[in-house]
């Protein structure tokens, strides 16, 4: 019951009512921007959809995994990549660069500051979430103070239990802590670190703040 809290793969959850909410910031903040060019790093269709931009003429969408992601729409494309190094890309080839809950899995701090450089020298503005370390549930695990464990009580927990979302119990050991190094949490502090120039904004609940977002201006008069 406590996973539906944070399981982006149920409409009902909280965690997919406040990235609806987020999504229809996003979409206020550049609507009057035509034509957009919109880089998605680790994103899929299902979140342009969502948005309303899928089909758009004026709009060009390019989704960047690390797998193949199917698209369905003229404007929306996907390839394979690294976020980590988008050397595909120029300089400012993008209008706005987006990403939602991806920087906490691309590795340690050092991987994120990559990305994080990588997004503002392919974009011209951007837009990322990530939920917050001190939230006192962890969101993907969904076990309260989780992140604060030590690593091997972490992996214990993750070989004996099915926690949140992650899937079911994994009881290979090396496999488990894999699992659980693949998700670094950031606090408010170190994102400023990563994008010092950006504005941000916290998501609450319950007074608590559970998710960070950092963007430059997503004006209409900026991009």
């Amino acid at each position: 019951m406590v996973a539906k809290f944070a399981d982006n793969r149920d409409p009902n959850s909280l965690a997919s009512r406040m990235r609806n909410r987020r999504n229809q910031r996003f979409r206020e903040a550049i609507e009057g921007f035509r034509p957009l060019n919109i880089l998605d790093v680790g994103g899929t269709q299902a979140v342009w959809e969502s948005i309303g931009f899928v089909g758009q003429h004026d709009i060009w969408i390019t989704l960047l995994n690390t797998q193949p992601v199917e698209t369905s729409y003229a404007n929306v494309v996907s390839i394979i990549g690294d976020a980590r190094d988008m050397h595909e890309f120029r300089d400012r080839q993008f209008d706005v660069v987006y990403s939602n809950s991806v920087i906490e899995h691309v590795g340690g701090m050092e991987d994120m500051r990559k990305m994080a450089q990588e997004i503002q020298r392919v974009g011209k503005r951007y837009f990322v979430q990530t939920p917050n370390l001190y939230f006192p549930i962890e969101p993907h695990f969904v076990f309260p103070g989780f992140q604060f464990l030590p690593i091997p009580w972490r992996v214990y927990l993750v070989q004996r239990f099915n926690l949140g979302w992650m899937g079911g119990r994994e009881p290979d050991r090396q496999h488990a802590e894999h699992i659980v190094r693949s998700i670094n949490l950031l606090s408010k502090t170190q994102l400023r670190s990563l994008f010092p120039d950006a504005d941000i904004t916290v998501e609450r609940f319950f007074g608590f703040t559970k998710s960070l977002i950092v963007s430059s201006s997503l004006s209409v008069t900026t991009l």
